[in-house]
């Protein structure tokens, strides 16, 4: 079953909620990582997570919606832990709601631009995830 604009324009809000909270996370802490292999690597995912909140927004107004403001929790919790590993493999699972959120919902955008943006955005959640995993991985 194909999903209506209403429909998407409400799961794309959604999505406009937590992902500006994770390009602060790894905006404010790559900071303090330096060029750590952590460092390096949330620099990466900051970068994805500040693209996907432009495209977000930008559908949301095609589709003519208007993008949420609202933030997610997702900052205060991911930054009150204070184990570096800890802390990055509770970033991964923010990301992987996110994968499974995408993974549930593409089938159904019948929309080629949206569709074709939107697996973008899962490919590169994806892709942040396995490199979280190598470095949660090494000693």
């Amino acid at each position: 079953m194909s999903i209506d604009a209403e429909e998407l324009t409400r799961f794309l809000n959604e999505l406009l909620e937590a992902e500006p909270a994770g390009a602060r996370v790894t905006l404010m802490w790559a900071a303090a990582e330096g060029q750590s292999q952590i460092g390096v690597l949330l620099r990466t995912i900051h970068r994805d997570e500040s693209r996907w909140c432009a495209m977000l927004h930008r559908h949301i107004e095609l589709l003519g919606g208007d993008p949420s403001r609202q933030a997610g929790a997702f900052y205060g919790k991911t930054m009150a832990i204070a184990d570096t590993r800890e802390r990055l493999a509770f970033l991964n699972r923010g990301q992987g709601w996110v994968v499974r959120k995408l993974r549930d919902i593409l089938p159904r955008i019948d929309d080629l631009p949206s569709r074709t943006e939107i697996f973008e955005m899962f490919r590169a959640h994806e892709s942040n995830i396995n490199l979280a995993v190598e470095v949660l991985n090494r000693p």
